[in-house]
């Protein structure tokens, strides 16, 4: 099992390594084994304004993505967490759907149906269609701290007199903080880093960098994609160092 275990970690943090050394390289295009080393396409993202302009509308879109995935997976989670109706469970199938189905379709879906609506393509509708395929990692995360925090400490809060509000802001919400933490991290990477949706959502005012980063390969191999990958690489794993250390993300997702 340990042999098993060491070789899938090796297949799965190949591709990482491999874009890592390649955006090192001293040749004109992207290519492995670089036949030099040069840090000279990280010093050429200064010169590309429209990869930073596409950087910043991903950063907009992830950090408006998270905060309405917070709002709204954190309610769906306590209404889903506080009955036994039958709905539940077709609401939690129904909120899991979009991790089931393919991105593409998600997508194309989703554009269709703003094509009815009439509703031009904008920041709006991407954020939109982002929390639609995030909202899951919050609800999931969220609903299992709840899971596990049971009902008794709420309830002697309501029995001594606490109104619903101050019970959610001080026993409840501090006591799953984890969950919405975990949740709220996943929702913004993978918003930052969808493209199969972003790609039928978005126009070109409202270019984000997976889609920039598509095209700079497609057309040219161009160095810098690998050059912005590997800041995107490093910028993740401080990331999820920094999570471990404020919510324990492994050992929560372990027991999620």
């Amino acid at each position: 099992m340990w042999g098993i275990a060491i070789f899938s970690l090796i297949i799965l943090s190949l591709p990482t390594v491999i874009v890592l050394i390649a955006s090192f390289s001293s040749a004109q295009t992207l290519r492995f084994p670089p036949t030099g080393f040069s840090l000279q396409w990280y010093l050429a993202l200064f010169d590309y304004p429209e990869l930073w302009s596409a950087a910043v509308t991903s950063l907009q879109a992830a950090l408006w993505t998270t905060l309405i995935c917070i709002v709204l997976g954190v309610c769906a989670s306590l209404a889903m967490a506080g009955s036994r109706a039958r709905w539940v469970a077709a609401m939690d199938a129904l909120v899991m759907s979009p991790l089931a189905l393919p991105g593409i379709a998600v997508g194309l879906g989703i554009l269709t149906y703003f094509s009815v609506l009439g509703v031009r393509l904008s920041l709006v509708t991407l954020v939109l269609s982002h929390v639609v395929i995030c909202i899951p990692y919050l609800v999931r995360t969220t609903l299992a701290s709840l899971i596990q925090l049971g009902t008794s400490l709420r309830e002697a809060s309501t029995v001594l007199g606490a109104s619903p509000a101050y019970t959610f802001f001080h026993v409840t919400l501090p006591l799953i903080k984890q969950g919405v933490i975990t949740g709220g991290f996943m929702a913004f990477l993978t918003s930052f880093d969808n493209i199969t949706v972003s790609l039928f959502l978005s126009d070109a005012r409202t270019e984000v960098l997976p889609i920039r980063m598509w095209s700079m390969i497609e057309n040219d191999l161009d160095v810098r994609a690998a050059a912005i990958s590997g800041i995107l690489i490093v910028a993740t794993a401080l990331l999820m160092v920094l999570m471990e250390r404020i919510s324990g993300l492994s050992k929560f997702l372990v027991k999620s």
